[in-house]
């Protein structure tokens, strides 16, 4: 449903400004209509594989991860908004390596956390192995200066070392050294103007302060019910990025506060659904896995959407299954694909699935079986 809303306000708020640019007014949804298919089949492969095949191919997974992200720093890196963060792949095709990045993070954190699970209680035994996956992966996104995907790949390391048991004040040192990185991160480039420009509250409408106050505006706008699909006045070139990081701001203008509700209430469905699977989990790879993803796409949505309101200065971070991005939306449906594969194979799935006729009494009872004990 996730994705089917985000194909839906793709068309709305990218329309106008493809139509301005000479292109075709359906030429954003196709793309990422493309990648949709594309992605809801590797969901699928990747729900079909279990965990222990995932548990043999997570180092494979940074080292390719890493070796990916470390082109954003050679000719092929591609500049956006201040950031350098995209790999140009051909002309007109560029991808965006940190979103692989993501998965590589979580599966290299569900393996060193889950087999050094005997000595959790000495942060040396498992903080170096988890240092060797996860400095290369967020040093190179910080070298690109995206910081708030390096914000999004620390709330996933910190919420897989949570998931693990790890007592709480080593999760609190690691926390400070994650503060720091980032303080360094958004002291440089144009990022210390966005955060001047939010802790002013945005009064400069005309420089650093326009997108953030049009976002308010589309907001503002929609008012309980929305103007209706298709009926936004900021897509008309006043709000930035309006198909990408700022698409929640048409979400609430065209679909009102009811519209925004019901994405946000799809979103707990999401968390919802991946906390029972860590709980009915019993192998600790899974239950780490599930959680790191759940931190991922929630945490995400919560930056995005705290950016959109005002909350947050912006940091350039799209709602996950919903904002266009074709490697975005693939790289996030390969991690729901995760989560289904630890549903498949823990406690009680694969009678409940045998048992239940149709698909979506099969999945019920798969999120409703049982506890972990």
């Amino acid at each position: 449903m996730l994705v089917a809303i985000g194909l839906v306000m793709v068309l709305s708020s990218s329309s106008v400004e493809e139509i301005q640019a000479g292109s075709s007014p359906f030429a954003a949804v196709v793309s990422q209509s493309m990648f949709a298919v594309l992605g809801l089949v590797a969901m699928l492969v990747a729900a079909r594989l279990p965990p222990v095949f995932w548990r043999r191919v997570a180092p494979v997974v940074v080292v390719v991860a890493a070796g990916l992200e470390s082109l954003v720093l050679t000719p092929l890196g591609v500049g956006v908004g201040g950031n350098t963060n995209w790999i140009r792949l051909a002309p007109g095709v560029q991808g965006q390596p940190s979103e692989f990045g993501k998965i590589a993070l979580v599966l290299w954190c569900a393996l060193v956390l889950a087999s050094k699970h005997k000595v959790i209680h000495q942060p040396l035994r498992w903080g170096l192995p988890l240092a060797l996956g996860v400095l290369p992966v967020i040093g190179f996104v910080l070298a690109g200066g995206d910081l708030g995907t390096t914000m999004v790949m620390l709330l996933v390391v910190a919420g897989t070392i949570f998931a693990a048991g790890v007592p709480l004040r080593h999760l609190g040192l690691l926390a400070v050294v994650g503060l720091v990185g980032v303080a360094v991160a958004a002291s440089t480039g144009n990022r210390v103007e966005r955060i001047n420009a939010f802790l002013t509250g945005n009064t400069d409408r005309q420089g650093t302060g326009y997108q953030a106050t049009s976002g308010l505006y589309a907001l503002a706008s929609g008012g309980l019910t929305g103007l209706g699909l298709g009926g936004s006045r900021q897509k008309w070139s006043w709000l930035p990025e309006a198909h990408n990081d700022f698409i929640f701001a048409i979400l609430g203008e065209e679909l009102g506060l009811v519209g925004t509700l019901v994405v946000l209430a799809l979103f707990v469905v999401f968390g919802w659904c991946c906390a029972r699977v860590v709980r009915r989990s019993k192998d600790l790879f899974a239950a780490v896995l599930v959680a790191g993803v759940m931190v991922w796409v929630l945490g995400q949505a919560a930056v995005n959407i705290a950016v959109v309101i005002g909350l947050a200065p912006v940091l350039g971070v799209p709602l996950p299954l919903i904002s266009a991005g074709g490697s975005a939306l693939l790289c996030t449906l390969i991690g729901v694909g995760l989560v289904l594969s630890c549903a498949r194979h823990s406690p009680g799935a694969q009678a409940a699935l045998s048992a239940r006729p149709g698909l979506v009494r099969r999945s019920l009872a798969v999120v409703s079986r049982g506890g972990r004990r």
